[in-house]
């Protein structure tokens, strides 16, 4: 199990202990340092079942400068925002989970680390 944090991220900090309060084995990956590429980006969200405009901080400065919010939501523009999301880290949504099924979840609640930690 990998959980991609922002230490900074309270949600984060909230995930990692509840992790621990469960005794679960896992890797911190913090994904403003060791910024993943394009590929583990797609591979994420092919665990998580979404696309890259669902996992998108939207609200974030970057996000605005680049004016993400009206790109278009269009397999013709997933490579697009696939590029923004590896070369701007900070419009990745957080923090996520990679279970050791083969899942992952975006694990903002209490509940979805638990589900995380039940796969």
């Amino acid at each position: 199990m990998e959980i991609w944090i922002n230490p900074a991220c309270s949600k984060c900090r909230s995930a990692v202990r509840l992790l621990d309060a469960e005794g679960a084995e896992y890797t911190v990956r913090r994904y403003l340092e060791d910024v993943p590429s394009p590929d583990e980006i797609r591979a994420v969200l092919d665990r998580l079942g979404l696309e890259p405009w669902d996992i998108a901080r939207i609200q974030e400065a970057d996000a605005k400068e680049l004016g993400i919010k009206e790109w278009p939501r269009e397999a013709g523009s997933r490579e697009r925002w696939i590029s923004a999301l590896a070369e701007h880290p900070k419009l990745i949504q957080r923090p996520i989970i990679t279970a050791d099924d083969g899942t992952a979840v975006v694990a903002r609640t209490d509940e979805a680390v638990r589900d995380a930690l039940g796969r």
